[in-house]
C-alpha cells in the first residue's frame, strides 16, 4: 500500500523557467527505472514554481529515491537553474485512491 511520499518544490531563477521544466520532465526515464517509486509526477505550480511528487510503499524506497540518480542530477543543476535550494518534504499519505 502506498503510504509515503516526497514533495519537492523548485523555484526557477528568472529566465530559467523553461530549462527547469525541461529538466524535470527529462527525469521521467530515471524514475521509471526505480522499482520502489510507485508514482512520480513533475509539476508546474506557477510561472516560476515547479515541483516533483513521488509515492512509495516503504521508507526504504523513499530513501533509495533520495539517494538516486534524479536527486543527484537535481542537486548538480540546482545552482545553475534554481533561485534557492530545493525544498524537500517527506510526506505521510493519509488517504490514497
Amino acid at each position: 500500500m502506498v503510504k509515503l511520499a516526497l514533495l519537492v518544490r523548485l523555484e526557477a531563477k528568472p529566465g530559467k523557467e523553461q530549462e527547469v521544466a525541461d529538466f524535470i520532465k527529462s527525469a521521467l526515464p530515471l524514475a521509471e527505472q526505480e522499482p520502489a517509486t510507485v508514482s512520480w509526477y513533475a509539476l508546474q505550480l506557477g510561472p516560476s514554481t515547479f515541483g516533483i511528487f513521488d509515492t512509495f510503499e516503504a521508507e526504504e524506497g523513499r530513501q533509495a529515491h533520495l539517494g538516486g540518480e534524479i536527486a543527484k542530477a537535481l542537486m548538480s543543476k540546482a545552482p545553475e537553474l534554481l533561485a534557492q535550494p530545493p525544498v524537500i518534504e517527506q510526506v505521510d499519505l493519509l488517504a490514497v485512491k
